[in-house]
Formats: C-alpha cells, structure tokens, sequence
C-alpha cells in the first residue's frame, strides 16, 4: 500500500508540476494583490482535482464499457508518460513552462478577467493535463479493485494537489527563490524517475497480454 502511495505521489508530482506552475502563475499576474492570486489559485487546484479525481475513480469503468482491456491500457499509458519524461529530461517539457502561442496569446487576455486564469490555462491543461489524467486511469486500473490500494492512489493524489496549493499560494516567493537551475535540475530528476515508473508499466501491460509465452 505504501509502495502504490509512493508511485502514485511520484507519478503524479512529475506529470503536474506543481513548481513549474508556480512560477508560471507568478509570471501571468505580476501586478495582482496577493488576495486575487489566492483565490485563483484555489480555484485553479479545486477543478483540477476534481478532474484527476474522476478519471481516476471513473475512467477505467468508462473504458471497459469501450471493450479496452487493462493491458493495453497500462501499455498505451506508459508510452504516453515516457514520451513526457523524456521531454522532461531532456527540458522540451511543453507544459507548463511553454504554451502555443495561440494558447498564450489567450492566457494573457483572460489574465485581464482575473478568475478565467484559474480554469484556463492553471486548471486545464496545466495541472489537469493529459498525463495528469492518464496517469490516474492506469494508476487506478493497476489496482485490480483493491479499495486499499486505490484508497493509497487518491490519497497521494490529494496529497499532490495540497503542495501544489501551498506552492501556488506562495507562487511569487517560488520565483524568486527557485531559480532557473535549480528548476530544470527538479524537473529532470523527476523525468528520470517517471520515465522509470512508464517503462514498468509498458512492462506490466505486454506481460499480462502473455504474448511471449
């Protein structure tokens, strides 16, 4: 239980980056009190944890009525998180230090209407990305219905989600204080580390096809 926690915790540390988003939040509201960049960042981490929360809780039902079996779920979900550690580690991470420029062209006009920022882009894409959710389908499937287990999975995940609040909260203070060496140095580390955790899970899933018995 204490080994699905750690994973998890890990897992979801590395596809969020919750340091990255700090200083991204800084970045788009330099002139905000720190009030409104309270509220945003409440709001931003309530709806992504809400989202991670239900793919997690409610994903894999949702692909076993598709027909999509648990081993190509793990394997289709770990090439997904190796292609984002490998970005990670080798610093192309494109969320969420670099946005399109159709995406940061948006980001900065809703960034004049204070609360949009919270749901676009800090809630989604940003903390509720793709291997944010994808993480938490595989992590949940690998359980095989274990209430423990999953009970470990969405502890880890809330417990990602309260340092993310604290480092948001706290998101002008991050900036100043992690510097841009210090931050691909975590970020890389975390790289190394969830690209481990999605080669294992291309393991767990080609393994449990039995295609090279």
């Amino acid at each position: 239980m204490l080994e699905t926690a750690l994973t998890a915790f890990t897992t979801f540390f590395a596809v969020i980056g919750p340091i990255d988003t700090a200083v991204l939040l800084a970045s788009l509201t330099p002139n905000m009190t720190r009030a409104e960049r309270r509220g945003i960042a409440i709001k931003a981490v309530s709806i992504a944890t809400v989202i991670i929360l239900f793919f997690a809780l409610f994903g894999q039902p949702v692909l076993t009525q598709l027909g999509v079996s648990l081993a190509a779920l793990q394997t289709a979900g770990g090439i997904i998180l190796f292609m984002i550690a490998l970005d990670m580690t080798l610093s192309k991470r494109p969320a969420p230090t670099a946005l399109s420029a159709k995406e940061s062209e948006e980001a900065e006009t809703k960034a004049e209407r204070h609360a949009e920022i919270a749901v676009f882009p800090l809630a989604t894409p940003l903390l509720a990305g793709p291997g944010a959710m994808t993480s938490a389908i595989v992590l949940a499937a690998g359980t095989n219905g274990d209430f423990k287990l999953l009970a470990a999975i969405v502890a880890a995940i809330l417990a990602v989600m309260l340092v993310t609040l604290v480092l948001l909260l706290g998101a002008q203070e991050v900036h100043q204080v992690i510097g841009v060496t210090a931050r691909k140095v975590i970020v890389r580390v975390f790289g190394v580390l969830l690209a481990a955790l999605a080669v294992q899970s291309i393991f767990n899933g080609i393994g449990a096809t039995h295609l090279f018995r």
